[in-house]
């Protein structure tokens, strides 16, 4: 495997990188950072070394092809989607898609069809997909090319859908799925998984796995052009190595879930606990107390030295997995019932679906942009992307109309200290809208 042949690098580097390997500047990881050097294989044309980590990852994931990625789910996203379209083509994608969805329908300049997934609104996201609503939309845009579905969701729930369209699942946040009694890993054309989010692999690598084998030849085309041409062989020996944890050692997952299943014992009575498909995503709800989301993760970043992976206006995300210790899940839950106590109940005040465009939306950019104040845009057309991030799923994007009610819940999450981003960083009073010239 590529990390056994990194740890017994031993020739002087006369090439990239500039740090030669040199421990006296101190750069973490720099010992095994080379390039394509001879014996190390090439991820952009693997015969050896990485194509063993891609042949394992299609094992793993029982794919007919799978592709390691080093530049996170979004270069894979963004290759599935140039893979199954032309420009000008039409493509049905969930409300909820990540960012780099939208960007890819962007730059192949996209007709965008939304499919609208079922809404939790009191804490206020999406949770998942009916059939029903897939089979009505693709009744009624049969000439679509294909269909984008985020399953997970952040919040860990899951949208089991078939589909007759090319189907793309986004699914950067189960990469973990198919393990121990975790539900199963999706199917569909092409499914994007990111491997750090859930599993021991450091951040940026993912895998794009292929499992309708006529997509196998434009997906390597476009990663090629998407991807950087200088992968990490940090990164890829992450990758590496986590397989082998995966391959080596089946107890850690029956221990993941015998500590979540003792977390989950846990006795709060104002703090709900929203339990999803996925059981690894812990999802606290203060939409019936005195707090809100915000609040409940300052509270455990200051006096119990926990950060969570997300807070919003009525919820937190706290993430786990395979290296999650019971003592971790110990200190989270003694935390939150001592948190809960102190507590109050209040009338619960619920967040409003956004409202989507009925016609089909032409994913292009807005040429010509003023800058407005956020209160006198309603009706104006937007001229940016605004999103909360984490998890960079837009609130509104190019193109869109401005309500009173999208302005209405930005307001509500900046006031509440939701992390609210503009591509203008006009925010939180301003922002581009269509110019009237």
């Amino acid at each position: 495997m590529l990390h056994n042949d990194l740890d017994k690098l031993n020739k002087y580097p006369f090439h990239m990188p500039g740090h030669k390997r040199n421990k006296k500047f101190g750069i973490v990881g720099s010992d095994i950072d080379i390039t394509e050097i001879e014996g190390f294989d090439n991820l952009h044309s693997a015969t050896g070394a990485i194509k063993e980590i891609e042949d394992n990852l299609s094992k793993i994931y029982n794919s007919v092809r799978s592709f390691m990625l080093i530049n996170g789910s979004t270069v894979g996203l963004i290759s599935a989607i140039f893979a199954l379209t032309e420009q000008n083509d039409k493509i049905i994608i969930a409300r909820n898609c990540h960012k780099s969805v939208y960007n890819a329908c962007f730059l192949r300049e996209l007709n965008v069809v939304y499919i609208e997934p079922n809404y939790n609104d009191v804490e206020g996201y999406y949770t998942s997909l009916s059939q029903n609503e897939v089979d009505k939309i693709i009744n009624n845009h049969p000439d679509a090319k294909a269909v984008v579905i985020t399953s997970p969701t952040y919040e860990g729930n899951i949208s089991d859908i078939q589909c007759e369209l090319p189907l793309i699942i986004d699914c950067a946040h189960g990469a973990h799925f198919g393990f121990g009694n975790f539900p199963k890993y999706p199917k569909a054309d092409i499914v994007v998984s990111s491997l750090h989010k859930t599993l021991p692999c450091l951040t940026q690598t993912a895998v794009l796995n292929v499992y309708n084998s006529k997509y196998i030849n434009e997906v390597k085309k476009y990663i090629s052009i998407f991807e950087t041409s200088s992968p990490s062989y940090v990164l890829m020996n992450s990758v590496s190595k986590c397989i082998e944890i995966l391959n080596s050692n089946e107890d850690l997952f029956d221990i993941y879930e015998k500590n979540l299943t003792e977390f989950y014992n846990i006795k709060l009575k104002n703090l709900d606990i929203k339990i999803g498909d996925d059981k690894g995503k812990i999802v606290i709800s203060t939409a019936n107390t005195n707090i809100s989301g915000i609040e409940l993760s300052k509270i455990l970043r200051e006096k119990y030295n926990i950060e969570c992976e997300m807070a919003s206006v009525n919820y937190i995300i706290l993430m786990t997995s395979i290296a999650d210790s019971k003592k971790c899940f110990e200190l989270l839950k003694n935390a939150l019932e001592e948190i809960d106590k102190i507590l109050a109940k209040v009338e619960i005040k619920k967040i409003q679906k956004p409202i989507l465009p009925k016609n089909i939306f032409k994913s292009s950019e807005v040429k010509t942009t003023d800058e407005c104040l956020l209160s006198n845009s309603v009706g104006k057309i937007c001229g940016e992307y605004v999103y909360a991030y984490p998890p960079d799923i837009p609130i509104i994007v190019p193109g869109e109309v401005i309500t009173n009610e999208i302005i209405s819940s930005v307001n509500r999450m900046i006031s509440t200290g939701v992390n609210v981003i503009s591509d203008s960083n006009l925010l939180p009073t301003r922002i581009l809208t269509k110019s009237d010239k």
